[in-house]
C-alpha cells in the first residue's frame, strides 16, 4: 500500500508564506515525477507546480516567480515553498505522484488526502 500525506497548510494572511509537505510511504521501489495541484470551491483542479526525479520544474502560471517546488528523493518527499500568497490561493492543495510499486510493476498514478491553504485578505 503507498500513501501520500500532506502536512503544513493553514490559515495566513495575504502577502504571508506557507511550506507545504508531501511524504510518499509504503511499498515504494521507484518515485518519478511529483507535484502538486489545488482546487477551490467551485473550480477544477489545476497544477500548481510539479517537479521531475531529476529537478526539471514546471508552474502553473498563477504561481510563477511566488512559488517554489523542491523534492528530497532521500526522503520520497515534495515539497512547496509557497511566498507572497493572495486571497486567491485560497484551496485544497493535493499532492500528486508518480511510481513504481515493483522493478517490473508499471508506473502508478497516487493523490494525496489534501491540505486545507485559507489566506486572508
Amino acid at each position: 500500500q503507498v500513501q501520500l500525506v500532506e502536512s503544513g497548510g493553514g490559515l495566513v494572511q495575504a502577502g504571508g508564506s506557507l511550506r507545504l509537505s508531501c511524504a510518499a510511504s509504503g511499498s515504494i521501489f521507484s518515485l518519478d515525477g511529483m507535484g502538486w495541484y489545488r482546487q477551490a470551491p467551485g473550480k477544477q483542479r489545476e497544477l500548481v507546480a510539479i517537479i521531475t526525479s531529476g529537478g526539471s520544474t514546471n508552474y502553473g502560471d498563477s504561481v510563477k516567480g511566488r512559488f517554489t517546488i523542491s523534492r528530497d528523493n532521500a526522503k520520497n518527499t515534495v515539497y512547496l515553498q509557497m511566498n507572497s500568497l493572495k486571497p486567491e490561493d485560497t484551496a485544497v492543495y493535493y499532492c500528486n505522484a508518480d511510481l513504481k510499486r515493483n522493478w517490473y510493476s508499471s508506473i502508478e498514478n497516487y493523490w494525496g488526502q489534501g491540505t486545507q491553504v485559507t489566506v486572508s485578505s
